[in-house]
């Protein structure tokens, strides 16, 4: 659905030239949730707007549908940002128009439909959103939650084959962003819609998304599959993150195992076997002993995982690990 083919941009400010998109290639496919995670200054959302030719590329090609939207004139840019919805992080809607304006607004500038077919489309929308009591309503009137959710309509508005979510859910509270994300995860399957996601919270990739691109410096340091990339992270920075969603200090808790005896090892435990009882079964086979220094039982979308740090002491080790690896455990040996 999205190509970017060598793609940069660059800003000149103050004379000199800024980069804020190094030479960049991406895939993203049609009908999947794309994350972008990434710190302030990365280039994530740099590279959410050239998507929609909010910004246009110094260098490279991007392909969209099929499309080379970098040859776009004015005409053809208007008519492809109509198949392109768009999420904001402070809900940028009118203040002075109800809920159901602020929906409408998109097919009123479109200019292609009739009042009674326009009124039809924000009535299903509003049920979709779940807002249908609120229709008359004004954004000052809304929580958090429902102003995202009048965000999302109206982005959808326009039949929309690709829906961009820039940081959709960081001004919202940990109960509200898990039903904001639900609600983009129903749209992604009923409506087969690719979204693309930009955030700083590893939660909310891990939550939602099929697959996620690591930013840091304009450039893109790891991607791959969620649970490739958050079970086991390469990239200096991807750790960063990682660690951060577990509010686990690596540093820290690597100098709190230089006291710890007998083979530290990380096991990964994906789908049903999160949740055998493995580590009692190796242990009576080998007789090893073992203790649990940190771990955690989790879902990446639908697919439970865990992580545990553990210390193994005693017994025959080396066929230990022979048995982890045997069930389909993966295994990294930290010392």
């Amino acid at each position: 659905m999205i190509e970017f083919q060598n793609v940069a941009k660059t800003y000149r400010v103050a004379g000199r030239e800024v980069p804020a998109l190094q030479s960049t290639d991406l895939r993203v496919e049609a009908g999947e949730v794309f994350g972008l995670i990434g710190h302030s200054g990365a280039g994530k959302s740099t590279l959410l707007r050239l998507i929609n030719r909010l910004e246009a590329p110094s260098a490279g090609r991007i392909m969209v549908d099929g499309e080379d939207v970098t040859a776009l004139d004015s005409t053809g840019l208007r008519a492809f940002r109509r198949r392109v919805g768009m999420i904001f992080q402070h809900f940028n809607l009118l203040s002075s128009k109800t809920v159901a304006a602020n929906i409408a607004m998109p097919l009123e500038l479109a200019g292609e439909h009739s009042r009674a077919e326009i009124d039809a489309r924000v009535q299903e929308l509003l049920a979709r959103v779940g807002l249908t009591d609120h229709a008359r309503k004004y954004p000052a009137q809304l929580s958090g939650g429902q102003k995202q959710r009048v965000g999302i309509a109206r982005a959808l508005a326009t039949r929309p084959k690709i829906l961009l979510c820039d940081e959709a859910t960081s001004a919202l509270d940990p109960q509200t962003t898990g039903q904001v994300l639900q609600l983009l995860a129903e749209i992604n399957r009923e409506l087969g819609l690719t979204i693309v996601l930009i955030t700083h919270e590893m939660d909310v990739i891990r939550r939602v998304c099929d697959r996620v691109a690591v930013m840091d410096a304009g450039q893109i340091v790891e991607q791959g599959t969620v649970a490739d990339v958050f079970l086991h992270p390469q990239h200096i920075t991807t750790r960063r993150f990682v660690f951060e969603s577990e509010h686990v200090d690596e540093e820290s808790q690597h100098a709190d195992f230089e006291h710890v005896q007998g083979r530290i090892l990380r096991l990964t435990f994906t789908g049903e076997a999160t949740y055998a009882p493995l580590l009692g079964r190796v242990a009576q086979k080998t007789g090893v002993d073992y203790s649990i220094l940190a771990g955690r039982i989790d879902r990446i979308r639908e697919t439970p995982y865990g992580q545990l740090t553990i210390a193994l002491v005693g017994g025959d080790i080396n066929a230990a690990l022979a048995q982890f690896e045997a069930a389909d455990v993966h295994v990294e040996v930290l010392r």
